[in-house]
């Protein structure tokens, strides 16, 4: 063990602080004392990840953190987020007293904060910003390898550098990995051969070395701190209990035999669709609260808005532009019921007025169906939500298999809080500056032109 340990050291597997110190008494005062110490943490960090739950204001977190760059630096700071979020962003800074620009392309970029949608990357200089934030980080898995890349390139020179996201499935270690690897602390191939095993055939397939486990999330909290709410990191989760969460699991009886295998399920899906439909305009027509309608399928959405009388469809095929109004005319209040796709609109927005939705269809992505519902189920929501599961027969047990996943990654995000919480936690609420250690490893050779004549000889 010792000397696994001695070779993680030699690794510099704990990364280091290269930010600045900021006492938390300077920070907004609207900030709960448990995200001053973040964004306080962060700050001295310089390069961190915030891996926090829903609605714990990762929002109001980034933006602290940004404008404290911009005021230490001089420099500006480029936000990065989901389309529809940008906007949301903006007017979450104008309440913090910040303005935050707009910007499609660097000709827009003004002195302080700037704002632009993931989409419009290719249209800036990142060399030309002190810092940068991710919004919505996780959603990098989303995104092409191509873009991925292009990330963590464009800003691989950025002095500082943040990236927010939900908490990550404790054996996503490709997530984790994504994120190491943006902030430079290390590269997803250095961190599977330090702390990893290959775990059969399968290439995604990787576990962590028995005797690295500790040594793992060690690493993983001297930059990234994870939290599901306030009290895993010590502080009162006062204003942070949510109300209760109701599934109801509706399965249309239609003749066939249930689906075995992926493409079996697919199928029964599209040959289905009309009874779905129909099973969800008469739960969402019942009713004049605000509605949230998922869909996994193109035929699914067009006959889900002919069927809902005050619907909005939003699908990938519209413009920027309205997806973008569409989004925030529903936050508004504006649009009452929306029907939309978890691959278009399952990050990123605060949705608790609303507290019904229903899946007409369900994504086979865990991570989807979780996000999605929890753009209404977050912090702050103050009713029960209710979520409704259509499926028919012919699909199987699809919502008992979400039920599942959310128990076993509920079990597994306290595990990995359980490993992290005790270093994050002190290291979070330490009020000693951390200066980064340097180690000397080469004498310096002076030149004769620079030494003075009574050190000549």
């Amino acid at each position: 063990m010792g000397t696994y340990e001695s070779f993680i050291q030699n690794k510099r597997a704990v990364m280091p602080p290269s930010g600045f110190h900021v006492d938390r008494d300077k920070l907004h005062s609207s900030l709960f004392d448990f995200q001053r110490d973040l964004v306080r943490w962060a700050l001295l960090r310089g390069r961190a990840a915030i891996f926090a739950g829903t609605g714990l204001g990762k929002t109001r977190m980034q933006i602290e953190w940004a404008m404290n760059v911009h005021r230490i630096t001089g420099g500006d700071v480029l936000l990065l987020a989901p389309l529809a979020v940008a906007s949301q962003t903006i007017r979450e800074g104008a309440e913090l007293g910040y303005e935050i620009h707009m910007c499609r392309s660097q000709d827009d970029v003004k002195p302080g904060l700037n704002i632009t949608n993931y989409e419009m990357l290719h249209h800036f200089e990142p060399v030309l910003f002190e810092g940068v934030v991710l919004d919505e980080s996780s959603i990098l898995k989303s995104f092409t390898g191509k873009i991925r890349t292009e990330l963590i390139e464009s800003f691989a020179f950025t002095p500082y550098r943040l990236a927010c996201t939900a908490t990550p499935a404790p054996n996503d270690f490709m997530e984790i990995g994504n994120h190491a690897e943006f902030l430079g602390v290390m590269s997803r191939t250095e961190m599977l051969s330090m702390f990893f095993v290959h775990d059969g055939g399968e290439t995604q397939k990787w576990r962590l070395k028995g005797h690295a486990e500790d040594a793992f999330w060690r690493w993983v909290a001297s930059w990234g701190v994870v939290l599901e709410k306030p009290s895993d990191l010590g502080y009162p989760d006062d204003g942070y209990i949510l109300p209760p969460l109701n599934i109801y699991d509706h399965v249309i009886e239609v003749e066939g035999e249930p689906a075995k295998t992926l493409s079996q399920r697919q199928r029964a899906r599209k040959e289905t669709v009309a009874e779905r439909v129909a099973a969800c305009a008469e739960i969402v027509n019942a009713t004049d609260k605000p509605f949230l309608v998922w869909c996994d399928l193109n035929v699914e959405s067009e006959m889900l808005a002919a069927a809902i009388p005050d619907a909005v469809e939003v699908k990938g095929s519209d413009k920027p532009s309205h997806k973008e109004k569409a989004m925030l005319d529903f936050a508004a209040g504006k649009i009452r019921v929306l029907v939309t796709k978890p691959s278009i609109a399952g990050f990123g927005m605060n949705w608790q007025h609303c507290a019904d939705m229903a899946f007409v269809g369900l994504s086979d992505s865990f991570e989807q169906v979780f996000q999605a519902i929890r753009r209404c189920y977050r912090f702050g929501q103050r009713q029960p939500v209710n979520v409704h599961m259509i499926t028919s027969s012919r699909e199987g047990v699809v919502a008992e298999n979400i039920k599942r996943k959310e128990d076993d990654f509920r079990k597994m995000v306290s595990e990995m809080i359980k490993y992290t919480k005790d270093i994050t936690s002190e290291s979070i609420r330490s009020t000693e500056r951390e200066v980064a250690e340097y180690v000397p490893k080469q004498p310096i050779i002076i030149p004769s032109w620079l030494r003075s004549e009574r050190f000549a000889s």
